[in-house]
């Protein structure tokens, strides 16, 4: 998924059994944001600046998602520990990480494997990409989304 791209309609179900779809947020602006684990300290600090900035993401017209493969029980301890005020996709089967291109080969240890990589895609009211952040300061995820003026 690129600048440009249609994001899928499907988009999937969340901790709380609530099923996202892109037309949910049709006429908002859309950050999504993928990252690899719950509860691992670079994902735990990027969540954690994402709600802290949560009010300011909202004031400038933005909803939020956050995508790991992590299953539903997973994300409802994760929101739950971090008092996150936005809805965790659990991609268990890796689909939407695929759609959006996130899922690649990862190297770690002199091993490797699949996993997903940190991407933050800033979506538009009709559903397009507008900017894909594939460096994400996790300890200011949320200021440097701001700092786009997009």
């Amino acid at each position: 998924m690129k600048t440009g791209d249609k994001i899928p309609e499907l988009l999937g179900v969340d901790a709380n059994g609530n099923q996202w779809k892109a037309s949910d947020f049709a006429g908002s602006k859309l950050i999504i944001y993928f990252y690899p684990k719950d509860n691992t300290p670079g994902c735990t600090a990027e969540a954690c600046s994402l709600a802290e900035g949560y009010g300011k993401l909202q004031a400038a017209g933005y909803k939020l998602l956050g995508v790991s493969k992590d299953s539903a029980a997973s994300h409802q301890r994760f929101a739950d520990k971090y008092n996150l005020p936005f809805p965790l996709i659990a991609d268990t089967d890796t689909s939407l990480n695929q759609a959006f291109g996130v899922w690649r080969e990862k190297k770690m240890a002199g091993r490797t494997y699949m996993g997903t990589v940190r991407t933050t895609f800033i979506i538009d009211e009709q559903g397009v990409v507008l900017h894909v952040i594939d460096k994400v300061n996790t300890k200011d995820s949320a200021n440097q989304i701001l700092a786009l003026d997009l």
